[in-house]
């Protein structure tokens, strides 16, 4: 588990004490530091230690820096059942403190974002804001998150983009096989999650793609029966916000995807829910994937309310309310979606869908042929 933190005082160390019992810290990691500036900002010193090995679905107590507060963590389970809560979109306004309460009342394992983090946009002290407005939830259980447009932060000839998002969030991209850590994958029970990056090259000749192809041929479906991918910018969108912007990236991955047998794929970027059939190629398809966008986590741009009609015949369920999604993998073959609105008490399911897994399927049978494997062997 990697921890991150960040400090105004340059001396502090970048170590985490940690143990099963309060106060009692039986092992200690040493990590590495970071800080950056942009325009009149500096930052903080951000504090980066991996501690473990750890047991599985256990509760740690850690101490950063060698002192100050105690933190604790449970880390997630090695087998099923797993509980992900997903939310994207986020932002820093009274509803993502409404979001962000409701998942603090459901039971998960590990927070799932597809991009949009803090809003900052430029204004790195948002970034620091966003760090304490989620340290509650964040300190106690993993994030795993991808970028967004709202992490570019681009200054032409000036600051390249995503250097406040890599700095302070990095995700295990180098564990992954990644030269970058806007696209990377991570194992967690029996589930195989990619995180794909929207704003870098996905193109067939990108490192991108060629990482995909790579992680993709590489996956043990009998040790890990589901295949979940997030990015931000969804592909199949019937919001009139943000239309067709995915369409040059799925034209570029989804054959691929569709070749692995991927069971969800979860965007953000439009500011409101929608869940697909099984789709591929534009159409309903029983091997494809279920497309889920869920950027409608509290950003301060409001809601996207505006739907194409009628409803294309791959759109399951679509509204445009702030909220946020678990997904709880009980075993091998069976997944439970639910969608709960903030307007709602937390266990009301306002969209609710037993998914099941592509592994067991004719589909992954019917892909032993050279035909269906030639899309991810190929150099």
């Amino acid at each position: 588990m990697r921890i991150t933190w960040v400090t105004d005082d340059n001396s502090v160390p970048s170590v985490v004490d940690y143990g099963t019992k309060s106060n009692a810290y039986t092992s200690s990691s040493n990590g590495e530091s970071t800080s950056y500036s942009y325009l009149m900002y500096s930052s903080g010193k951000i504090h980066h230690v991996v501690i473990g090995p750890l047991e599985d679905n256990t509760i740690y107590y850690y101490r950063c820096g060698g002192r100050g507060s105690e933190f604790q963590l449970k880390t997630p389970p090695s087998q099923f059942p797993l509980s992900l809560a997903v939310v994207g979109d986020l932002g820093q306004t009274s509803w993502t403190t409404s979001t962000l309460n409701h998942i603090k009342q459901c039971e998960y394992d590990m927070l799932l974002l597809p991009g949009d983090l803090s809003y900052a946009d430029y204004m790195q002290h948002l970034w620091d804001s966003f760090g304490e407005l989620v340290e509650p939830l964040a300190s106690t259980r993993p994030w795993m998150v991808t970028q967004g447009n709202h992490e570019k932060e681009r200054i032409p000839f000036f600051k390249s983009g995503f250097q406040s998002y890599n700095a302070r969030w990095k995700m295990p991209y180098e564990e992954s096989g990644s030269t970058s850590n806007l696209y990377y994958s991570f194992e967690v029970a029996g589930v195989h999650v990619i995180m794909l990056g929207s704003y870098t090259d996905y193109d067939e000749s990108s490192d991108q793609y060629a990482w995909l192809k790579s992680d993709l041929a590489n996956i043990d479906r009998k040790r890990t029966p589901w295949l979940v991918v997030l990015l931000h910018v969804p592909w199949y969108n019937s919001n009139w916000a943000h239309q067709g912007e995915g369409d040059s990236m799925m034209s570029a991955m989804e054959p691929l995807l569709h070749a692995a047998h991927v069971d969800i794929i979860i965007s953000g970027h439009v500011h409101a829910y929608e869940r697909t059939e099984r789709v591929y190629k534009g159409g309903v398809n029983p091997c494809g994937a279920v497309h889920i966008t869920i950027g409608d986590g509290g950003n301060r741009e409001g809601l996207a309310r505006r739907y194409h009609n009628p409803k294309p015949l791959w759109s399951v369920f679509r509204e445009a309310s702030f909220g946020h999604g678990e997904l709880k993998i009980i075993n091998s073959t069976h997944a439970h979606w639910t969608w709960h609105r903030n307007d709602d008490e937390e266990p009301v399911r306002t969209d609710d869908v037993w998914i099941t897994s592509l592994a067991g399927s004719q589909c992954v049978q019917d892909s032993s042929s050279p035909e269906f494997r030639k899309i991810l062997m190929s150099p």
